[in-house]
Order: structure tokens, then C-alpha cells, then sequence
């Protein structure tokens, strides 16, 4: 879960393998919330499409990844913009 602790705005309890994973009924899913402002706040869940925990774990940090890719890439366009 290195990939989680890495990103600023993502709260994880180092203890809890399965932080941000939910099963509902044996599917599992990702849970997190994101402020879309600072008055703001959205709860998203997304199938994971297993009822495998490796599985569902190992697609969590990958969407992590992908968010904090997109988050690099953004700051990068934002850098470069204002210069």
C-alpha cells in the first residue's frame, strides 16, 4: 500500500490492509471521498468487478497509481502554463 500513502489526500490506516475496500455481498468495491470544493464532499464507490481480496487489493493500488499519475500530470500542465 505504498502507492496510497504517497498521495496527499488519501488517508490510510498502515494496520488495515483492506483501507478503502468494502464487500457488499461478496463483490468488492472501492470506497473514498473526494472535495470537489472546500465546502464540499462526494462519497465514491466503485465496483471492483471480484470477490477475490488479492485481487480487489491489487486493483485499489492500481487506481491509486492512476490518480496520482493524473495528479503529476496535472500539477505539470499547471507549472508550465503559468511560466
Amino acid at each position: 500500500m505504498s502507492i496510497i500513502t504517497k498521495l496527499p489526500g488519501i488517508r490510510v490506516r498502515s494496520d488495515n490492509p483492506n483501507h478503502h475496500l468494502w464487500n457488499n455481498h461478496g463483490t468488492w468495491f472501492l470506497h473514498y471521498t473526494v472535495h470537489p470544493t472546500p465546502f464540499t464532499k462526494e462519497r465514491i464507490r466503485r465496483s471492483l468487478g471480484t470477490k477475490d481480496l488479492e485481487v480487489a487489493r491489487d486493483r485499489r493500488d492500481t487506481f491509486f497509481e492512476h490518480l496520482k499519475n493524473e495528479a503529476h500530470k496535472a500539477a505539470a500542465l499547471k507549472k508550465s502554463a503559468a511560466a
